[in-house]
């Protein structure tokens, strides 16, 4: 079955702060996908890694030159929306704003809106130490390295993949660039395990830099596992004798078969998983803060 089965509605929206449900069709993130989003784990309320989530999403905000807010005011906010439950699945869109007028321009002093979202966390998947099934897609991501690392709002790539299967035991597929390039999963960073060795694809000209992709290289090298970004084939996929998926809300999930082929959940998959595991619940910091 799927690692991310499909949530129920949100339960909880605050828009710029304050409950709400309704967002003005002139804005740009509706109008072009001009803007950015972040989905988070929450556990007990606190966020899982939020920092490496700011982080990444001021690196967008620069990438886009969209207004960048302040980091404590947006903790806060983010901090006190976590806190409304328990677990749960949280995600933050943040928009260039209302489209001061008509076309791509930008006149310069839009105002950013910001909409928290709280869904129920995944329900337990047994899949989480067999591993899971994983497919190659058909479809190939475009090569843009304006683009390339972060998490903008125009996703149709990966919902056209998505659209290539509905067998239910298929929890993903991994995705080629244009030029033949190994680049993700449809929702997933992808790593490589050779000769004890780790692999994850250089996304310097597509792709999402995930924050549980960042998570794993901290604690990589935590525990003395190399780890080399580069440009990865599907002849590499092929010689990988680990395979793994990680994002926000799976942490990492070992891959038991690829395409037909089937795979162990090695020693260095097993390694890191256990490694992670102290970081997960949020209290405890990653190595390197």
């Amino acid at each position: 079955m799927n690692f991310a089965p499909a949530a129920a509605a949100p339960q909880l929206i605050w828009i710029n702060g304050y409950p709400g449900h309704e967002v003005t069709v002139l804005d740009r993130g509706l109008q072009y996908g001009d803007g950015l989003f972040e989905t988070m784990a929450c556990q007990s309320g606190r966020v899982r890694f939020l920092r490496l989530h700011l982080k990444r999403l001021r690196q967008g905000c620069a990438r886009l030159g969209l207004r960048t807010l302040e980091v404590e005011p947006l903790t806060r906010e983010i901090e006190a929306f976590a806190a409304c439950g328990a677990d749960a699945t949280l995600k933050l869109i943040l928009t260039r704003g209302a489209a001061l007028a008509r076309g791509y321009a930008v006149q310069g002093h839009e105002e950013p809106t910001r909409i928290l979202m709280r869904y129920a966390p995944p329900a337990p998947d047994a899949t989480a130490e067999a591993g899971v099934r994983v497919r190659l897609a058909q479809l190939q991501l475009g090569e843009n390295p304006a683009l390339a690392g972060i998490k903008h709002l125009n996703r149709l790539e990966p919902v056209l993949a998505r659209r290539e299967w509905s067998d239910p035991d298929i929890a993903e597929a991994l995705l080629f660039s244009s030029s033949g390039l190994l680049i993700s999963g449809t929702m997933s960073n992808v790593f490589l395990v050779r000769d004890g060795r780790l692999l994850t694809p250089r996304l310097d000209r597509c792709g999402v830099e995930g924050v549980m992709r960042a998570a794993v290289a901290r604690v990589a090298a935590v525990a003395g596992i190399s780890l080399e970004e580069g440009a990865l084939s599907l002849a590499d996929l092929n010689a990988a004798q680990e395979i793994f998926l990680t994002n926000a809300l799976i942490a990492i999930r070992p891959v038991r078969e690829l395409a037909g082929r089937p795979l162990t959940v090695g020693s260095v998959t097993r390694r890191l998983r256990q490694a992670l595991a102290p970081f997960l619940d949020g209290v405890q910091e990653l190595p390197g803060g």
